[in-house]
C-alpha cells in the first residue's frame, strides 16, 4: 500500500512540475486551470494523509511555513559584478576595440542578451533539488530569500542534471502586465502606486512573509550556470542552451555573432521592440562567449573586460510642474523635487522627478507651472532636462530657511551646491541614519535591516540612534514576526556595538563628508572625540587629507545643539570616545605600504586592513612605486595589472597572514 502511494505521489508530482513548465515557462499550457487545479489538491490530501512522503521539492512547498523574522546574510560563490556601459554606438566599438587589442587578433564571438531591469539574484542546487536563494547584495554577499523564491513558478524546485552541485543565476522580474495589477489592487485598498517594475520585484522579493512574495507573480530569468563558483562550460552559448534543457526559464531574445556589426545590429532591434516584449528591460548585454578568453581578458576593479552592458538612450515625454517641494536625505541635504502632472514614460506614470539643487534649477530656469521635458533611464530616479514653455503664472521656487521636517536652520556652506539640515535627529533623516549606524562597515549592528527599522521609528520606540542603546528585549518582542530567539539576538548585537573603536563611532555618526577613511586619520590625530568636536577648523586641517570643506563641515555637525545633547547621549551608552591608532611601530609590517584588491578566500577587505594595520603596516586605495606589496584575490583586475606592470609583488591571502605571523 505504502509503495503504492509513494508511486502514486511521485507521478503526480511529475505531471505538476511538467505542466508548471509547460505553463509558466514556454506558455504553452496542455491542460486547463481546472485541470491543474484538481491534480495539485489530490497531491496535498496525499501528502497530508502521508506526510513520511512529503519532500521539499514537491510541487505543494512552493508557498508554506511561518513568515520569517529577518534576512541571513550569505557570502557568493564568486563575486556577482557590475558591468561598464556603453552608452552609444561609438562606446560599443571602443569596447570591441580592446577585446580584439588584448586578444591580439584572436577569432571570438559575442553573445547578445536583453537586459533585464529587475533583481539579480543566484539560486542554488544539490542533486538537483533546490536548496538556497541569495540576493547580489553587495556582490560579495547577499540575502537568503530560500522561502521567497521558492514561490516563483518559473524556478523550478528539481531538475534532471548530472551535476551533484551548481548555482544558476538570473533576474527576477516583473511582468509589465502583473505590475499593473498590483496597482489597480494596491488604489483598490487606498494604497500608493508602486513606481515602478524593477522597485516592486526587488521589495516583493524581500517581504518577510513568502505569500506576499507568491502573490505578486515574479518571473525568474536564468542566464549563467556555475560550479563551485565558476562557469560549468567553456562556452557561455552553451551554458544557456543548458539551462533550457534542465527547464529554467532563459530569455528567447538571446544571439551569438560573430562581430560588432552584427552585435550593433541586434541591439538596434531589440530597441525597436523593447515595448512589446512584457517586461522591462534597460539595453543589451554583450559577453566574449568563451570562456577561456573571458578569463585571459579579466577584470577591472569593478567589471569584466569580457563584457559591456549597451544602454538603450533615456525616454523622453513632456508635462507640467505643478509644485517643487524638497526631501531631505540622511546626511541633511535638501533635495528639490518637482511634483509633475502624471505622465507615461518608458512603462513606467511619473509624477516626480528629481532637480538635484539650487543651482541646477537656475541653470534650467525651471519654474512652478513650465511644461518640461523629463527623461528616465531604467530605475534612474526621472529628471528634468530642460523648460519647454514658460508657464503663464509660473512661480519662483526658493529654497526654505527652515527644515520642513524638524524646523533646525538649513544652511548652504560657501562653494557646496546643496543645503543641508544640521539636526541628525531630523525625522526625514532618521531611518537612513539609523541604517547607516548600524551598517556591517560602521557599527556592525547585524540584524538591524530596513524592515526593524521602518517598525522602530514609525513606533517611536527610536528616535535617534542613541535610543539603540535605551531599547528592551520587551519592546522588541511588541514589534512584527520578531521572536524571542531573535530579538536576544539583536540586541545582543547592540550592547556588542559599544565596544566599536572611535573612528567607527564618528563614521556612523553621519557627518557629512566624514567616511570610513576620514574619520580614521580624525581618530590616528586626535585620539578623542571630545578633541574632535571642540577644534575649529584650522585645528582640524591640521589632519592629513583634511580640507577647509571637510573642517567646516565637522564644525558645523558639532556645534548644533541637537547634535551636542546626541553626543552626550552616546556618552552615556557608553561609547567608545578615545583612541589609540593601530598601527605599531615596529611591527612585522612596519613601514611596509599595502593595496588590497579583488575578493579574498575567508577574509572581508576590512578585516584584512585590520590585520595589516595592526601588525604595523598602512594600507592604500592606489597602487603607486611606494607600494610595497599588493594584496590580489579573485577577480582582481586594473590595480594587479599595474602591480605587475611596476613589479611589486603580488600575495595572496594566506602569503599576507604568513607575512604577518598568523
Amino acid at each position: 500500500m505504502g509503495q503504492h502511494v509513494q508511486e502514486k505521489i511521485a507521478a503526480l508530482r511529475d505531471e505538476l512540475r511538467k505542466h508548471e513548465y509547460l505553463y509558466y515557462v514556454l506558455d504553452k499550457p496542455e491542460i486547463s486551470d481546472l485541470e491543474y487545479d484538481a491534480m495539485m489538491r489530490e497531491l496535498q490530501a496525499l501528502e497530508a494523509a502521508h506526510p513520511e512522503f512529503l519532500t521539499l521539492d514537491s510541487p505543494t512547498q512552493r508557498v508554506g511555513g511561518k513568515p520569517r523574522e529577518g534576512f541571513v546574510k550569505v557570502r557568493h560563490s564568486s563575486a556577482m559584478l557590475s558591468l561598464d556601459n556603453a552608452l552609444n554606438e561609438a562606446e560599443l566599438r571602443d569596447f570591441d576595440r580592446r577585446v580584439r587589442d588584448l586578444l591580439n587578433g584572436e577569432p571570438f564571438q559575442y553573445v547578445a542578451e536583453v537586459k533585464l531591469d529587475g533583481l539579480s539574484m543566484a539560486a542554488r542546487f544539490e542533486e538537483g533539488q533546490f536548496r538556497l536563494a541569495v540576493t547580489r547584495g553587495d556582490g560579495a554577499e547577499g540575502e537568503d530569500v530560500t522561502d521567497n523564491a521558492r514561490t516563483i513558478r518559473t524556478l523550478p524546485l528539481k531538475v534532471p542534471t548530472h551535476l551533484p552541485r551548481f548555482e544558476v543565476r538570473g533576474e527576477v522580474v516583473m511582468l509589465q502586465k502583473h505590475f499593473a495589477q498590483l496597482n489597480e489592487e494596491r488604489e483598490r485598498q487606498g494604497l500608493p502606486r508602486y513606481v515602478n517594475p524593477r522597485n516592486s520585484a526587488a521589495g516583493s522579493l524581500r517581504v518577510l512573509e513568502p505569500s506576499i512574495t507568491a502573490a505578486r507573480k515574479l518571473e525568474f530569468f536564468a542566464y549563467l550556470l556555475l560550479v563551485d563558483g565558476r562557469p560549468a562550460y567553456d562556452s557561455h552559448w552553451e551554458s544557456l542552451q543548458a539551462l533550457q534543457q534542465m527547464g529554467f526559464k532563459v530569455n528567447p531574445n538571446n544571439k551569438r555573432v560573430n562581430d560588432v556589426d552584427a552585435l550593433y545590429a541586434f541591439c538596434q532591434k531589440i530597441e525597436t521592440r523593447r515595448d512589446d516584449l512584457g517586461y522591462e528591460i534597460d539595453g543589451v548585454v554583450a559577453k566574449v562567449d568563451s570562456i577561456p578568453q573571458q578569463e585571459r581578458l579579466g577584470w577591472t576593479a569593478k567589471a569584466p573586460r569580457w563584457a559591456i552592458a549597451f544602454k538603450f538612450p533615456a525616454r523622453q515625454e513632456e508635462t507640467v510642474v505643478e509644485n517643487i517641494i524638497v526631501q531631505v536625505g540622511r546626511t541633511g541635504a535638501l533635495t528639490p523635487v518637482a511634483k509633475l502632472k502624471p505622465v507615461f514614460v518608458s512603462g513606467v506614470t511619473v509624477s516626480n522627478a528629481t532637480l538635484h539643487n539650487e543651482d541646477e534649477i537656475q541653470r534650467l530656469d525651471v519654474q512652478i507651472g513650465d511644461t518640461v521635458l523629463i527623461e528616465r533611464s531604467g530605475d534612474v530616479i526621472p529628471k528634468v532636462v530642460k523648460v519647454v514653455r514658460q508657464g503663464i503664472d509660473r512661480r519662483k521656487f526658493e529654497m526654505p530657511k527652515q527644515c520642513p521636517e524638524c524646523g533646525s536652520d538649513v544652511v548652504r556652506a560657501e562653494g557646496e551646491a546643496a543645503s543641508r539640515c544640521l539636526n541628525s535627529n531630523c525625522p526625514a533623516r532618521l531611518k537612513e541614519s539609523v541604517l547607516h549606524f548600524a551598517a556591517r562597515g560602521v557599527m556592525d549592528i547585524d540584524g538591524m535591516g530596513d524592515v526593524l527599522v521602518d517598525q522602530l521609528v514609525d513606533r517611536g520606540l527610536v528616535k535617534n540612534i542613541a535610543d539603540l542603546y535605551d531599547l528592551t528585549l520587551e519592546q522588541f518582542l511588541t514589534l512584527e514576526r520578531m521572536g524571542e530567539k531573535s530579538a536576544t539576538k539583536i540586541r545582543d548585537n547592540i550592547d556588542r556595538s559599544r565596544q566599536q573603536p572611535l573612528p567607527r563611532v564618528l563614521n556612523g555618526l553621519g557627518i557629512p563628508f566624514v567616511g570610513e577613511r576620514t574619520a580614521q586619520i580624525l581618530a590616528d590625530t586626535f585620539g578623542d572625540l571630545d578633541r574632535i568636536a571642540t577644534a575649529d577648523a584650522d585645528t582640524l586641517q591640521s589632519a592629513n587629507e583634511v580640507g577647509p570643506k571637510v573642517a567646516e563641515s565637522i564644525r558645523r555637525f558639532f556645534a548644533e545643539e541637537h547634535n551636542q545633547a546626541l553626543v552626550e547621549r552616546l556618552r552615556t551608552a557608553r561609547l567608545t570616545f578615545t583612541h589609540e591608532a593601530k598601527r605599531i611601530e615596529g611591527g612585522p609590517l612596519a613601514g611596509k605600504v599595502f593595496v588590497i584588491t579583488g575578493t579574498l578566500p575567508s577574509l572581508s577587505r576590512d578585516e584584512a586592513k585590520a590585520k595589516i594595520e595592526a601588525a604595523g603596516g598602512k594600507v592604500t586605495d592606489s597602487v603607486s612605486k611606494k607600494t610595497t606589496y599588493l594584496v590580489a584575490g579573485e577577480a582582481a583586475g586594473s590595480k594587479l595589472t599595474k602591480a605587475q606592470q611596476l613589479g611589486i609583488p603580488v600575495l595572496d591571502q594566506q602569503a599576507l597572514l604568513d607575512l604577518i605571523g598568523q
